[in-house]
């Protein structure tokens, strides 16, 4: 094996066009690039993602973003050694535009091609900037995710909990949608709690006290909608964003207790290390308690930098070393997987009817 390993790296599996050039020298990872082109001002108008605008956003950025990051990196792009793209999940016509244009890289350069879960680039992200061993537990928050998961190794994932329904990063938006943020309001959510008494609303913490580590938000973003109509002032718009962020701090400490118990029985390693990843994963005030919490429960707290918590194309490239020192490869003809699980064997936990 070569001592100096180059991937580029390659996300689009919703509406972030990004491309990124990593490189590992003598054990250690240095992010060479990462260029990241934001859609915002494509879905605005929409209040969410448009996946057909999304798509043909992709196909009108990537070749640009592509030479940006190659020309950032300083390295030409026949020395890479290998291309990284996210396979899933995602939309699958966003996932087609970067898992294509990674195969026709890899494919006219000659370069093993490496398809990657989106969702494993996000457990894989703090590998960028801080040493971590396996086993670790992984508090996986995104637009699209909410998951506690035992990881045991590169490719080898327990699912010990999820969302029965939505997404944290999902009942961000669309708290901050009923509020009347505009889009994307997620992240703003934080910034209005600071300006409001968190204690002014009380709301429910569905299944907090079942379901193991299991979560659930439906119900919560249901109790905001109905107050949300009632509200008039804009105190009352921070005061709802301010029981809402408390709220949802108070289901992730309460879920976290339970998460760390079920990691400690099936691990018995010396050292017991929590990654937080994902988009959610910038929310500071999450950070903060969380960190705090895990510290008390005799957990490390491993949190990536803010600019590699949202959906880069760094984390992607991270996997792609991963497998590259492995040899796991793909060919060419490898399809884009909507629906991908880290945990294949985990049962599916959504929808009405769910039993926990």
């Amino acid at each position: 094996m070569k001592r100096k390993i180059t991937i580029l790296g390659i996300e689009s599996s919703c509406d972030e066009t990004a491309v990124s050039i990593i490189e590992e020298n003598n054990n250690k990872t240095k992010i060479l690039s990462n260029i990241v082109s934001s859609q915002v001002d494509v879905h605005k108008e929409f209040g969410g993602v448009v996946p057909e605008l999304a798509a043909r956003s992709h196909i009108e950025k990537i070749d640009l973003i592509a030479k940006k990051a190659i020309a950032d990196s300083n390295v030409k792009i026949e020395d890479i050694d290998a291309v990284a793209a996210t396979a899933g999940p995602g939309l699958i016509v966003c996932l087609s535009v970067g898992l294509n244009f990674g195969k026709t890289i890899a494919c006219s350069l000659n370069k093993p091609f490496i398809a990657v879960n989106h969702l494993e680039g996000h457990a894989l992200s703090p590998k960028l900037n801080s040493k971590i061993n396996y086993p670790y537990l992984l508090l996986l928050i995104s637009g699209g995710h909410t998951q506690f998961l035992n990881v045991k190794g590169l490719g080898n994932y327990k699912r010990l909990g999820t969302t029965i329904d939505d997404a944290l990063g999902e009942a961000f938006d669309k708290t901050a949608k009923l509020i009347g943020i505009e889009f994307p309001g997620g992240p703003k959510i934080e910034e209005y709690a600071k300006l409001g008494d968190k204690n002014k609303f009380n709301l429910p913490k569905p299944i907090i006290n079942k379901g193991g580590c299991n979560l659930s938000f439906a119900g919560l973003k249901t109790a905001v909608l109905k107050i949300s109509k009632k509200i008039k002032t804009k105190k009352e718009k921070y005061d709802l964003a301010a029981s809402f962020q408390k709220t949802v701090e108070e289901i992730l400490l309460k879920k976290t207790k339970i998460a760390f118990n079920e990691f400690k029985k099936n691990n018995l390693s010396k050292k017991n290390i929590f990654v937080i990843a994902g988009g959610v994963a910038s929310n500071k005030q999450i950070r903060k308690k969380l960190e705090k919490f895990s510290l008390e429960e005799k957990f490390e707290p491993i949190f990536p930098p803010l600019n590699l918590c949202s959906d880069n194309a760094a984390m992607i490239a991270m996997v792609g070393l991963e497998k590259f020192k492995k040899k796991n490869f793909n060919k060419l003809d490898y399809p884009a997987k909507p629906r991908w699980a880290l945990d294949e064997k985990a049962i599916f936990l959504k929808g009405a009817g769910v039993k926990l």
